[in-house]
């Protein structure tokens, strides 16, 4: 029972911590953002249900502690239904009310009667400020921890693999993939692994010569320890550098910036290119993870942590270090996410608001509303989707299945 709790709690309790984290920083890009402009606040809240802690400053401002740790939220003032975009009617309404109450030109301060631009600028700060605290973190990560560099070197090619037919051979150095220069043996595992079925070029050194292979990747199915059970285009490549050829690098500020950008760009890059081929029918979409996948990741993270070292103090640094790094990529995916043009997210509200600053006039009610129900449509049959590859990768219902039995 205590071995059960516990395993409980390296799973979950990482998890709640690092995505109360990221929540709370995305719902501060909304709310620096709006204050810039002077938008009325009436509350911003870390976590949900019976307040835990409430504070109210000079500014009218609930700041306000939540017993569930499942994120946050702000609350503008005069947000009258949960797309936040009222039509004409509703805008008309609002404004007398406001009116009657404080006066003629009160309105100004609420969130509704800013200038279209200025709303799509806070409306688009949450997911920046998600894109900003994984630059921040790579940047901290590359300066102060560094990265190793393992060239891709070739140690072993598959009898009968793509690798062997396009003519790979032991010793190989891997310079480019597709033109684009690399430095780490991961970059080819990242390409390779979401390309099956599509020829990928690479650039090879090899006896002082530059040669190019062409080869296919197959798709495998395979059981990563993070990920779980997962399908992912291989060549039949394995690849070892020397301890010789391995740098640590640590970068200076200006340049872990850089890294920092380019790092995140990349994670981008990576997860269009898999929706991407999701849509044209290349990818089954089985890497995708909702909370059970997430909460696992993390768990399994914290677990390899705390394992890599016995020292009490290793184990925290590389607890802290693992921890801080899941905490990016999950951030970048969470802006992602709120980018998408639905509804009932950020990026509906974008398209609301570049409508109405072509349009001159909000979106009618009657579409709103439309839009808000299948927007939450979406995201539940997105939600279920994610859950059932996470269940599937927990091989849950074989399990299931044998207690049946």
């Amino acid at each position: 029972m205590l071995n059960t709790l516990g395993q409980a709690l390296i799973y979950v309790v990482p998890f709640l911590l690092v995505l109360t984290v990221i929540v709370t920083i995305h719902e501060l890009g909304h709310f620096w953002v709006a204050r810039a402009f002077g938008v009325k606040v009436d509350r911003f809240a870390i976590g949900f249900g019976k307040a835990l802690y409430s504070r109210t400053d000079k500014d009218g401002i609930e700041w306000r502690v939540g017993w569930m740790p499942l994120g946050g939220y702000v609350k503008f003032s005069g947000d009258m239904d949960a797309s936040s975009v009222p039509d004409s009617r509703g805008l008309d309404a609002l404004k007398s009310e406001i009116i009657a109450r404080d006066g003629v030109g009160a309105e100004r301060d609420y969130f509704h009667f800013k200038p279209v631009w200025q709303r799509m600028l806070i409306v688009a700060a949450g997911p920046v400020a998600n894109f900003i605290l994984a630059i921040f973190i790579f940047t901290l990560l590359f300066s102060l921890v560094g990265v190793e560099l393992r060239p891709a070197r070739v140690a072993e090619v598959g009898a009968g693999s793509p690798a062997a037919a396009a003519g790979f051979q032991p010793g190989d150095l891997i310079t480019a993939i597709d033109g684009r220069i690399i430095a780490d043996a991961g970059e080819v595992t990242r390409k390779v692994s979401l390309s099956a079925g599509d020829p990928v070029r690479f650039t090879v050194e090899r006896g002082g010569a530059e040669i190019e292979l062409v080869a296919t990747p197959i798709r495998r199915t395979e059981t990563d320890p993070i990920a779980g059970r997962v399908s992912v285009g291989r060549i039949g490549l394995g690849l070892a550098s020397a301890v010789s050829e391995t740098r640590h690098v640590r970068y200076n500020p200006i340049q872990a910036v850089g890294r920092g950008i380019q790092e995140t760009g990349d994670i981008l890059g990576t997860t269009l290119t898999y929706l991407g081929r999701i849509f044209t029918g290349r990818e089954s979409g089985d890497q995708l993870s909702g909370p059970l996948g997430i909460a696992k990741a993390s768990g399994a993270l914290t677990t390899a942590a705390v394992a890599a070292n016995p020292d009490p103090m290793a184990t925290v640094l590389n607890l802290l270090l693992t921890l801080t790094s899941f905490a990016a990529i999950l951030s970048i995916g969470i802006g992602f996410l709120n980018l998408l043009p639905i509804p009932v997210l950020d990026g509906g509200h974008l398209v609301f608001y570049a409508y109405e600053a072509v349009a001159k006039k909000p979106v009618a009610a009657a579409v709103q509303e439309a839009g808000y129900r299948v927007g939450l449509a979406l995201l539940a049959g997105l939600m279920l989707f994610a859950t059932w590859n996470d269940l599937q990768k927990l091989n849950l219902f074989k399990f299931l299945g044998g207690l049946v039995s």
